[in-house]
């Protein structure tokens, strides 16, 4: 089981990005090419928030599955020393979740704004910060695509 979620974890980091790069093409196309908020713009971000909740769903089950995480718990001060269980116990599980907070909110407040502009602005905004906070801290040194090489 805990093969099959740290794959599916792994596969769902691309969709995750796959979709924010979507949701902000279509932020920024709609803010500087003063367009319309059409159902497609909120599509993106619901889109992109369904899938990065269900990122972080996996990972909390990887949390609790993991011989890593385990060993982590069981002897924290040893984990905080070690860099990558630190990482993965502390920073990657914190800063994901911040990123998921951001784009809540940023599709929340972009779908309550009164303008189509402000919408897209507010969605761009949101979004640009929450890949930024992604691309932080995705841990880029292990397998790109693990469970299919």
């Amino acid at each position: 089981m805990y093969r099959l979620l740290l794959t599916l974890h792994n596969m769902n980091r691309w969709v995750v990005l796959a979709l924010a790069l979507y949701a902000l093409a279509r932020a920024y196309r709609g803010w500087r090419g003063g367009r319309s908020w059409t159902p497609r713009d909120r599509q993106a971000g619901s889109l992109f928030t369904i899938f990065i909740d269900l990122q972080l769903l996996l990972g909390l089950a990887l949390i609790g599955l993991s011989p890593l995480m385990r060993a982590a718990l069981q002897n924290l001060r040893g984990a905080m020393a070690a860099d990558q269980l630190r990482f993965f116990l502390v920073e990657h599980t914190l800063l994901m979740t911040f990123a998921l907070v951001l784009v809540h909110v940023g599709s929340a407040r972009a779908r309550k704004a009164p303008q189509d502009q402000q919408r897209h602005r507010l969605a761009a905004i949101w979004y640009t910060l929450a890949l930024l906070v992604i691309a932080f801290a995705v841990p880029w040194w292990r397998p790109l695509l693990r469970g299919l090489v």
